[in-house]
């Protein structure tokens, strides 16, 4: 599927995949000069990059793995929602959940993009809901 770029910063670097399996593509930070995030500070992080996700389609930002687990930086919003009719720049909540400062380099991966399908609701009032098993139980309320 193409996604059409529009590079905002002749530096930014386009999303890459990791393996030819990757579902998630690396988006890079847009910067300068190397950007150092406090202990518990989040920080909007530059792309460069605006993209045209399909109709259809959403963008959703993950943490990379790595990043997450080695360095404790993450999305603050720990999943972003990029819609199919958003133009504007790419960014990256990037939070640091450690209790030590952490850089990001320019070019640095920090977080990934996966595209994906979804459905829009057509929500309706009804006066019951089908029975189920489980019913109204919620958290824990399966035993696991």
């Amino acid at each position: 599927m193409q996604v059409n770029v529009k590079k905002l910063d002749e530096n930014a670097v386009l999303p890459t995949y990791g393996s030819t399996n990757a579902a998630g593509a690396d988006l890079y930070a847009c910067i300068d000069a190397p950007l150092t995030i406090a202990p518990h500070e989040t920080v909007m992080v530059h792309t460069g990059l605006a993209m045209e996700i399909p109709e259809g389609y959403a963008g959703l930002v993950y943490a990379r793995s790595g990043l997450a687990a080695k360095r404790h930086l993450a999305p603050a919003n720990k999943v972003g929602v990029v819609d199919s009719d958003y133009r504007g720049e790419f960014m990256v909540a990037l939070h640091n959940h450690s209790n030590e400062p952490q850089t990001i380099e320019p070019k640095e991966r920090i977080a990934q993009l996966v595209i994906t399908p979804y459905i829009v609701g057509d929500f309706a009032v009804v006066d019951e809901l089908e029975e189920t098993e489980r019913g109204a139980g919620g958290f824990g309320s399966t035993g696991r």
